[in-house]
């Protein structure tokens, strides 16, 4: 197999592939089980592997990024591959993409000497529907 062809082999985009981007782009955040029950409506015969073959390549491609895993500790995908912030609710694991200011990450580096800091940051706390349900 010449190096052309393994390269379209590797850069090739199934209808569940673009379907999965799609869905993230609607929805910004999603296990692999979210995008399984979405897919299922159109794909009733989508198989849970299928979907973590195609989450997998995506990512790996950069086609879609990680995110924060929920509270049970399911990995999550991001409609946007470039790294950023989040905040998540502690009690029902919504996400939301933030942008933590590059002062903030500043003063970090200067509280932690000897290290670089670098990576994303999560910030938890209680989302406006929790925060709601909570003071009832």
């Amino acid at each position: 197999m010449s190096y052309a062809s393994t390269n379209t082999l590797q850069s090739r985009q199934t209808p569940y592939c673009s379907a999965i981007i799609e869905l993230l782009r609607q929805h910004g955040h999603a296990t692999n089980a979210d995008l399984l029950r979405w897919l299922r409506k159109t794909y009733p015969l989508v198989s849970a592997t299928t979907v973590h073959r195609a989450t997998t390549r995506l990512a790996k491609r950069g086609e879609i990024g990680h995110a924060p895993a929920n509270n049970q500790g399911a990995m999550r995908y991001d409609s946007l591959a470039t790294p950023h912030d989040h905040f998540m609710c502690q009690r029902c694991s919504m996400l939301h993409d933030v942008d933590v200011i590059s002062e903030v990450r500043s003063l970090l580096a200067a509280k932690i000497t000897d290290c670089a800091v670098s990576g994303r940051v999560v910030i938890t706390g209680a989302c406006k529907h929790c925060k709601t349900e909570t003071s009832l």
